[in-house]
């Protein structure tokens, strides 16, 4: 098993404080005032604190702590924001400040737009693509091409010209304490940018108006969609702290299902691809949904990135990829994980290590009622490794991958080539998680102090 160093109690690096002026005046329940793990001024400036996981490595993760006035902006509306992000290729480094919850489905003027303004002059009908793509007649050894696939492509671009906001390096994005802070329907692209922080907000229904028909995925084919809440592609040094993520607002159980298929129209909360590197995830709040967190989007990715940290995080009524891990050497510890169904999402399984992933889960929680299996904690192809120790259910050691492999024939291994030093707010136990996640994960925690 692997060892951890540095271990700091969490409550010695976090001064945590109800007040209850604060309380009194309506700030709501859950409403703390609380320093997180971060360095700075404020909020605002603040930047990850040394050795809290992988993102702190090297030159470590500032944002836009540095931004000048110029570079500083206040954001309500879609087009607000398109505007102060800038050109994805502006190095300055920015502060956004998102006051409020931003509708990425509008246009500039702030008017609402609907997958069939999307659609609209692109020739593309779901009808018309059904029909076309029927696999008792196109069958199922090959991708859809044709008039109607090109169809969907364009009427997907239209949407992806509103809903995808592509971050430049050295920016700090966080939502306005108080003012329900977030984004609904879109995706922030950090892509092939270094030194980026996204805090305190809320994503919502990130969907997709135009998924993808798949035969060859799997034995029955699958819908595929596009856009993750946050996605990482080849980006480095990206801190994630205090955000919430959600399906809320379109449970997959609302989705219909076309050749025997669910027509899913989500795709991943936070996913961490395409050689990222040097991350940390901390005090987030994913719930409801399905395939949460992908490192890796590729079992062929090469070796020495995909370096992540997840810690002090909540996870409840998530299908799976809690996180999916390929390649990378991954480290989970105190993280929070609630298993019991919730809004229709049953679990497959939490965290999945294959490709060789190396993966160090240390002192977590699950809630797992009698219905679930231990075994279906975890998951894997054979080639992955999960080590660690602490890990509890129900309250009670356990090991986790020894329950695994009792049950399937592709065995995890339980030794990796690394050992954990950025360890940060480690917790030795994990006895307290519940409860001390319950109030300080997610957004609309942190205060602008």
């Amino acid at each position: 098993m692997a060892s951890a160093s540095h271990r700091r109690s969490l409550r010695k690096r976090r001064a945590l404080v109800v007040s209850a002026a604060v309380v009194a005046a309506g700030v709501g329940a859950g409403a703390l005032v609380l320093s997180a793990n971060a360095s700075g001024t404020d909020l605002y400036h603040q930047t990850l604190a040394a050795k809290d996981g992988w993102a702190s490595s090297g030159s470590g993760t500032t944002g836009g702590a540095k931004a000048d006035s110029a570079h500083t902006f206040t954001v309500s509306t879609r087009a607000q924001l398109v505007k102060a992000l800038g050109s994805a290729s502006d190095t300055a480094a920015r502060i956004i400040k998102v006051k409020g919850t931003i509708d990425a489905n509008t246009d500039d003027s702030g008017k609402k737009l609907t997958c069939a303004d999307y659609a609209a002059g692109t020739g593309y009908s779901l009808t018309s693509y059904l029909k076309a793509f029927d696999p008792s007649t196109y069958g199922r050894s090959k991708l859809p091409s044709g008039t109607q696939e090109s169809a969907r492509a364009a009427a997907q671009k239209k949407q992806a010209a509103n809903v995808v906001f592509k971050v430049p390096a050295n920016t700090t994005i966080v939502g306005v304490p108080g003012t329900k802070a977030g984004i609904t329907g879109g995706m922030l692209q950090i892509q092939k940018v270094d030194n980026v922080i996204v805090r305190n907000l809320t994503f919502s229904d990130t969907e997709d108006c135009f998924p993808q028909w798949d035969p060859t995925d799997g034995d029955s084919g699958n819908w595929n969609s596009e856009y993750d809440s946050v996605t990482l592609r080849g980006a480095t040094h990206v801190w994630a702290d205090h955000n919430t993520f959600s399906d809320a607002g379109h449970f997959d159980s609302a989705n219909p299902k076309y050749y025997g298929r669910e027509y899913q129209v989500h795709d991943g909360e936070l996913d961490i691809t395409k050689s990222s590197d040097l991350v940390t995830v901390e005090q987030n709040r994913f719930t409801s949904h399905d395939k949460t967190m992908l490192i890796g989007s590729s079992d062929s990715e090469p070796g020495g990135k995909l370096r992540v940290t997840l810690h002090h995080n909540v996870w409840k009524g998530i299908v799976q990829r809690a996180p999916l891990t390929r390649v990378g050497q991954v480290h989970l510890y105190n993280n929070v994980y609630d298993v019991t169904p919730l809004n229709g999402y049953s679990l497959q399984y939490s965290i999945n290590s294959r490709a060789k992933a190396q993966v160090v889960a240390q002192n977590n929680y699950w809630t797992v009622p009698a219905s679930i299996k231990v075994s279906k904690l975890l998951s894997g192809d054979g080639t992955g490794s999960v080590a660690g120790s602490g890990n509890l259910v129900n309250g009670t050691t356990t090991d986790l991958v020894a329950a695994y492999n009792a049950a399937n024939s592709k065995k995890i291994k339980t030794t990796v080539n690394w050992s954990p030093t950025l360890t940060a707010g480690l917790e030795s136990s994990a006895k307290n998680l519940p409860a001390e996640l319950a109030k300080t994960a997610g957004a609309g925690v942190l205060t602008a102090s």
